[in-house]
């Protein structure tokens, strides 16, 4: 069983998605999405297996959550910095979004 201090060991910020492209290289269907996750911790690259639900054009713009001090992942040709966080939904994934986009900040810490 997990305890509190291993919850506490994650940094999980709120960030907004500066750009998402197709990743073709990827093995399962992804986008590379970056990510400014404000001063503090700056711009994140992450890929993302969020194909189903979610076209490139929709991505930008959007506040995202991601734990953002896992070591860094390669993945093909491309390193993922951030785990961008969702639910596995019968649908595919949806993203772990803020309920109040608006009043977060990049960069805020989930707590």
């Amino acid at each position: 069983m997990a305890v509190y201090e291993d919850f506490a060991k994650l940094d999980i910020r709120a960030g907004t998605i500066i750009k998402a492209e197709t990743f073709p290289k990827a093995r399962k269907p992804a986008y590379k999405l970056t990510i400014d996750f404000g001063d503090e911790i700056g711009i994140k690259k992450s890929s993302a297996q969020i194909t189903k639900l979610y076209q490139p054009e929709d991505l930008t713009g959007k506040k995202i959550l991601a734990v953002v001090n896992f070591p860094a992942r390669q993945i093909a040709d491309f390193m993922s910095e951030v785990l961008v966080l969702g639910t596995d939904s019968k649908e595919g994934i949806v993203l772990a979004v803020p309920d109040k986009p608006e009043e977060v900040k990049d960069g805020d810490k989930l707590c």
